[in-house]
C-alpha cells in the first residue's frame, strides 16, 4: 500500500536556487536600515506622538518671543496674581472673533487676597501680528512683532500672572529656551566624556581600564544631590545668567558621564574580540580608526536611545538646582526659576495657577521617556 503526499500542505514543485522572492519580501530585505527603523517606530504610537511633540517644542524655541504675548519680565503692577483668562468668540449670540473682557483688581481685605471683577458688557477683540515689547528671534535678531497682543485697557493672561504681574504663559515659553537647551548641552558634554573614557577603558584594558574604573567608582560613590549643590554653590554670584547657564549645563554633563562610560566599556570589551576588529588591526588600522569606524557604529543604537533617556534627567537636574536657588537665577527665566518663585505653599493654595510651571516639566520628561522607549525598540528592526 503506497502513501500519496497531501498536496494541500506539501509543495510538489522542486526548489530552485534561482527562484525569485516575492516583491514584499525583497523590499523587506533590501530596505536600508533607516527605513526599517522608521517602519517599526511608526507602530510605536506613544513614541511617535512624543517625538512629534518634542520636535514642535524645539522648533518653537527660537520664536518663543513671537508666540508669547508679553516678554519674560514684563510687569503689570495693576494685575498681580491675575487668574487665567478665557478667550471668547461669541458675545450675546453674535460671533465677533477672539476677544477678552477687561478686569479690575480689588483687594479682598477679609481673605487677604486679590480679587478681580470682570466687565462683561464690552468685548475687547485681540490684536494679531501686532507691535509690542522688543525681543530677539533666535537670540540675535531684534523684533517687536507678536502673534497676539492684548487690546488697550485689557490683559491676556492665558495661564494667569505671578506675584509681580508677569504673564505665566509667556514666562513658560521663554523658560523653555533654557530648560530644554540645558539638556542638549549637558548630554553633549556627558557623551563626549562617557564615550571617550569608556572607549579607552574597553579597548585598551589593563592599567588604563583599572584607572578609569576607579575614577568612575569614586564619582558614582558620591551622593549626587549634595555634589550638585556644592558645585553650583561654587559658581560666583556675580556671574551673568548666560555664564551660569553654561556652567550648570557642564556640571550636569560632568556628573552624568560615568554611567555611559561603563556601558561603552562593557560593549567594547565584547566587540574588540570580534573577527572584523582583529582583521582591521592586522591590516594596520590605528586604534582611533578601529574605534571610530568599527566599534562605535555597532553601539550607536544604544547611544541614541540612551541620549533620549538622559536628557530628562538633565532637565530635572537644572530644575532642582534652580528651585533650590543654586542654579539659574533671576533675571534669567527657566522652569526651575519659576518654581522657585512659587515655593510659598500658602500662595499656591490661594493662587494655584502659580504652580503651572510644573506641568511642562512633567509633560516633557514623559515625552522624552516615551520617545526613548520607542527608539530603543525600533533601533533593532530585525527583532520582532
Amino acid at each position: 500500500m503506497s502513501i500519496q503526499p497531501d498536496n494541500r500542505f506539501v509543495d510538489v514543485e522542486p526548489w530552485s536556487d534561482t527562484a525569485d522572492l516575492s516583491a514584499p519580501e525583497r523590499a523587506e530585505f533590501d530596505a536600508p536600515a533607516y527605513a526599517l527603523v522608521w517602519r517599526k517606530f511608526r507602530r510605536h504610537k506613544l513614541g511617535l506622538v512624543s517625538g512629534l511633540f518634542l520636535l514642535f517644542c524645539y522648533l518653537i524655541l527660537p520664536v518663543a518671543g513671537f508666540v508669547a504675548p508679553y516678554t519674560a519680565n514684563e510687569r503689570s503692577a495693576d494685575h498681580l496674581y491675575h487668574p487665567p483668562q478665557n478667550i471668547n468668540l461669541w458675545h450675546n449670540g453674535t460671533f465677533i472673533g477672539p476677544y477678552v473682557y477687561a478686569t479690575t483688581a480689588v483687594a479682598d481685605l477679609e481673605n487677604y487676597r486679590w480679587r478681580y471683577e470682570t466687565d462683561t458688557s464690552t468685548p475687547m477683540p485681540l490684536k494679531f501680528f501686532c507691535e509690542g515689547a522688543r525681543y530677539n528671534i533666535a537670540g540675535f535678531i531684534p523684533s517687536d512683532t507678536h502673534l497676539v497682543c492684548a487690546p488697550t485697557g485689557a490683559t491676556i493672561f492665558l495661564w494667569g500672572s505671578d506675584r509681580l504681574g508677569r504673564d505665566v504663559f509667556s514666562r513658560i515659553l521663554y523658560g523653555a529656551q533654557l530648560s530644554l537647551t540645558v539638556g542638549i548641552i549637558g548630554i553633549t558634554v556627558s557623551f563626549i566624556l562617557g564615550i571617550f573614557f569608556g572607549a579607552m577603558a574597553g579597548y585598551f584594558g589593563g592599567k588604563t581600564d583599572w584607572t578609569i574604573n576607579r575614577a568612575i567608582e569614586i564619582l558614582r560613590s558620591l551622593p549626587e544631590l549634595p555634589l550638585w549643590l556644592a558645585l553650583s554653590a561654587a559658581v560666583p554670584s556675580n556671574w551673568g545668567p548666560v555664564a551660569v547657564f553654561f556652567i550648570i549645563s557642564i556640571i550636569l554633563g560632568i556628573l552624568d558621564w560615568p554611567g555611559l562610560a561603563r556601558a561603552v566599556r562593557a560593549k567594547f570589551l565584547s566587540l574588540r574580540e570580534e573577527e572584523y576588529v582583529r582583521a582591521a588591526e592586522m591590516m594596520g588600522a590605528k586604534p582611533s580608526r578601529v574605534i571610530r569606524r568599527h566599534l562605535l557604529p555597532n553601539f550607536m543604537s544604544h547611544l541614541i536611545a540612551s541620549a533620549t533617556l538622559s536628557i530628562p534627567a538633565m532637565i530635572l537636574g537644572e530644575t532642582a538646582l534652580s528651585f533650590l536657588g543654586l542654579g539659574l537665577r533671576a533675571p534669567a527665566v527657566s522652569w526651575g526659576v519659576m518654581l522657585n518663585d512659587a515655593q510659598n505653599l500658602a500662595s499656591i493654595e490661594i493662587y494655584p495657577w502659580t504652580a503651572i510651571p510644573m506641568l511642562p516639566i512633567i509633560v516633557v520628561v514623559l515625552a522624552f521617556n516615551f520617545l526613548g522607549d520607542g527608539l530603543r525598540a525600533s533601533l533593532d528592526p530585525y527583532n520582532s
